[in-house]
């Protein structure tokens, strides 16, 4: 079996698979001197790991007939032409399981740095200024979780773990109630798909319905928030803090000035990079392999 995988990142993740994976099988990264479609010509691999690669219905039809799966090592499938797959008979399936913890403690990690306000503390520690800045606690405050399945559900048992107030919001939640939600959070924690519906879902209305001092982390996708909105609302004097680990265009650009703000703080999109959660990961890929290969059910298939 030849796997390509189509990141441009998360490359230890490849590694990790190669050491899992039996002989006579092959995993390789893409080139990325080169359009996706024309590696995927050159080279048909038999399973596409698309990561944050584009899968579309033209880097399908390179790959045809040689492609038997399209396995994506992560839980979004924003970058898969499902429907393509669907129609050309390639199954796809996800990990929606391998990196939940890791994500969620991310999410607590960001919610920590803001309230402790790291960013401001990072230039008070280069300053040599002791005891500076004030930050808040957690505990007692309300966290509402925009998402709640696996990962987000794991945010909200480590959330109340720590003394937070917790509530959970889905699709079936109504854009009021959601409205409603925010008006009384002092936190907001990002972790629905994005889809049609959740893009741009905290715009400048639901930015404007959250109190003053509300922190927000994102760790499901860039477009979740409005981008135009949430410059408008820093400007303003709003949100006492917003915690970036995912972005509207990866790579990003460090430069830009949203980065430098004193109430933002980042992570390079490492939520789900630990030790443990590419185990995971890499070991259902290598199931997946196996199973494609003896005609078994595939795990997690979605399409």
């Amino acid at each position: 079996m030849e796997l390509l995988f189509c990141g441009s990142g998360w490359l230890s993740i490849v590694d990790e698979i190669a050491r899992r994976l039996p002989p006579g099988d092959r995993i390789r990264a893409w080139d990325r001197t080169r359009p996706l479609v024309d590696e995927v010509r050159a080279h048909p691999p038999d399973v596409l790991l698309p990561s944050n690669g584009h899968v579309d219905a033209a880097v399908l039809d390179a790959a045809a007939p040689r492609l038997r799966l399209v396995m994506q090592p992560a839980v979004g499938t924003d970058s898969i032409d499902v429907a393509a797959a669907i129609a050309r008979g390639v199954p796809i399936c996800n990990a929606p399981v391998g990196n939940y913890v890791a994500v969620a403690e991310a999410a607590l990690l960001l919610l920590l740095l803001l309230a402790r306000r790291w960013p401001l503390a990072q230039r008070a520690f280069a300053a040599a200024r002791i005891g500076e800045p004030i930050g808040v606690e957690l505990a007692g405050r309300r966290l509402t979780v925009i998402g709640v399945g696996t990962t987000g559900s794991a945010v909200m048992a480590r959330a109340r773990a720590l003394g937070l107030e917790v509530v959970g919001v889905d699709s079936r939640t109504t854009r009021a109630a959601l409205l409603a939600h925010l008006a009384t959070s002092d936190a907001v924690s990002l972790h629905c798909p994005l889809t049609p519906a959740t893009r741009g879902l905290l715009d400048a209305e639901a930015l404007a319905a959250l109190p003053p001092h509300a922190l927000v982390v994102n760790l499901a996708r860039g477009p979740v928030i409005d981008r135009a909105a949430l410059d408008a609302a820093l400007a303003r004097g709003h949100l006492g803090g917003v915690g970036l680990d995912v972005f509207w265009d990866e790579p990003w650009d460090p430069a830009d000035p949203l980065f430098a703000d004193p109430r933002v703080a980042t992570l390079p999109h490492v939520a789900g990079t630990t030790t443990e959660a590419f185990g995971r990961v890499a070991e259902l890929v290598v199931e997946n392999v196996a199973r494609l290969q003896r005609g078994a059910s595939l795990l997690h298939r979605i399409g």
